[in-house]
């Protein structure tokens, strides 16, 4: 494939120096950004994951899950442009055309409800506690399209959950979307692509390059040419976070993928181990 590009890889944040550019770090000194890119698919990792749950077969039992107990509060940032953002907090969330305020945006619904509440050209986002987020585009009469196992096709919204609670994802990348008939198609015309056809690492990806068809969401869409405009900030409470810099949209997303996948617990330990390295 013309467009792709040499592989990385990454273990945790101990191997990760890093910047903190708003000031919000308690840590004393400034910390260099890198760039990555991961030598695995996470979808494929999804795959060993739900491996015994096809698409159209027997769910697993719907799991309680808290988004404010499992993931990662984060801001994405284009040189000073925000433009993706995940918070629990109701004062940064953006609210969707036609609502009063951004209210239960991060709730999460059983694939039942979901059907009730989507339009075609919504994101979703499903969501497990210790596996990736997968992301579909809706494309009306109970279907959607999703990047699923190296190939994109086209399912029922039930069966693409896979037991998995899910919510409309549309008010966290804060690019203009196109119209809801444009996403539909954008989807629509990738059906059947797979393996070294495809342009999208992962089902986020894939699914936000149809809503906003920007190529930083593909595979290789952006130079890497030294620079590093692109910035994670997570949040661990009480006004401190961790900022790691990245080249391109497409590491960030992987990395912020990672994040969900591990867990709030597990990233908090990671970077206070760092910070207890540094310490010492």
């Amino acid at each position: 494939m013309g467009n792709q590009v040499e592989k990385l890889t990454h273990l945790n944040y101990k191997e990760v120096p890093t910047a903190d550019p708003t000031g919000m770090d308690r840590d004393e000194g400034p910390r260099i950004g890198v760039s990555y890119i991961f030598s695995n698919d996470d979808d494929e990792l999804e795959q060993q994951q739900d491996s015994g749950h096809d698409l159209g077969g027997e769910h697993p039992a719907l799991q309680p899950y808290d988004p404010q107990l499992h993931e990662v509060e984060c801001s994405v940032y284009y040189r000073d442009e925000c433009i993706y953002q995940k918070s629990f907090s109701e004062e940064d969330v953006l609210p969707e055309e036609g609502e009063e305020g951004g209210r239960g945006h991060l709730s999460t619904y059983t694939p039942e409800n979901l059907l009730n509440r989507c339009k075609p050209g919504d994101l979703v986002e499903f969501v497990c506690q210790a596996q990736y987020p997968h992301w579909v585009v809706y494309v009306g009469d109970f279907q959607v399209v999703h990047l699923h196992r190296l190939e994109v096709v086209n399912s029922f919204l039930t069966d693409a959950s896979q037991g998995r609670r899910g919510r409309i994802a549309n008010q966290l990348y804060r690019y203009k979307p196109l119209s809801p008939a444009a996403v539909v198609r954008n989807a629509l015309e990738q059906v059947g692509c797979k393996d070294r056809d495809l342009s999208w690492r992962n089902s986020e990806c894939f699914a936000a390059w149809c809503r906003y068809g920007k190529r930083e969401f593909k595979i290789g869409g952006e130079l890497r040419i030294g620079k590093q405009p692109y910035r994670l900030q997570i949040r661990l409470g009480d006004k401190r976070s961790h900022t790691l810099e990245f080249q391109s949209l497409e590491d960030l997303i992987m990395e912020k993928r990672r994040n969900d996948q591990i867990g709030r617990a597990a990233v908090i330990q990671e970077l206070s181990m760092l910070d207890d390295k540094k310490n010492h």
